[in-house]
């Protein structure tokens, strides 16, 4: 088990938070730029509070949840003294912890929103470090919290980050716009939610099997109709045509080019 000071009191600080104290590592504090908030977390998860730029409990890991923008702000403000500073990015390398030496990665591969403490046992999580000792800590600490524990240099955690994008908000933000066109034209959204959801399960079983629709049969008499129905939502339009022609061009590669916009 590690000790954790914890830098920062969003959502993922919640949420990893409550994890560590479940799982039995100790958290030695929390450190936030808000001292209402970081008390407000501290209190929570029943430990100190640490105010940014005063002194530092010693620990086995400083874990950085803050926004991927502000990681490297805040690594800058830490005192470089051998302590291990690690980031909770899928996307950004553990370059922008330097100066400190010894850093690391350890990435939640989950969309954290506003409620009870999420279980992470179920939560795949990604590990990368600069160097040995570092990787042991965070090997050690992810499998205190996961089942499913992988470790992956920067370059792969771009990739599985760019698809995990793919995989969760874009077809989230899609259903988000069918319901407004459902809205729109005064049809019950619930209509639509059976579907999504009989979608979503069988794609987690194979999602090249689940994958339907005219697209995905060829039919572009539809596709062109539909089209026409989008007339009015220009901008929705062209995702329309760019995801049909990708499906199309997957599934019937001797088709021509639809994207006639």
């Amino acid at each position: 088990m590690s000790s954790v000071l914890l830098i920062g009191t969003g959502r993922l600080a919640f949420h990893l938070g409550h994890a560590l104290a479940r799982s039995g590592n100790g958290i030695t504090g929390v450190m936030g730029r808000n001292q209402g908030n970081t008390e407000a977390l501290a209190k929570t998860l029943e430990c100190p509070a640490f105010k940014q730029g005063g002194e530092l409990p010693k620990v086995d890991l400083r874990i950085i949840a803050v926004s991927d923008d502000a990681i490297a702000e805040v690594a800058g403000q830490l005192p470089v003294d051998g302590t291990p500073v690690v980031h909770l990015s899928g996307s950004k390398s553990v370059g922008l912890l330097a100066p400190h030496v010894h850093r690391g990665v350890l990435w939640p591969i989950h969309s954290f929103s506003p409620g009870d403490p999420a279980d992470f046992t179920g939560i795949p999580l990604v590990v990368d470090a600069d160097d040995a000792g570092t990787m042991e800590h965070l090997m050690g600490l992810a499998r205190s919290l996961s089942r499913q524990v992988a470790q992956l240099p920067f370059e792969k955690r771009q990739r599985l980050h760019l698809s995990a994008v793919i995989t969760a908000n874009f077809p989230v933000f899609l259903l988000r716009e069918a319901e407004r066109l459902l809205d729109q034209h005064g049809i019950d959204r619930g209509l639509l939610l059976p579907l999504w959801k009989s979608a979503t399960a069988k794609a987690v079983q194979d999602a090249d099997i689940a994958v339907t629709g005219p697209a995905r049969r060829g039919d572009t008499k539809t596709i062109a109709l539909q089209k026409g129905l989008l007339a009015d939502e220009p901008e929705l339009r062209r995702a329309y045509v760019a995801l049909s022609d990708l499906i199309l061009h997957t599934y019937h590669p001797e088709s021509r080019d639809h994207q006639d916009l």
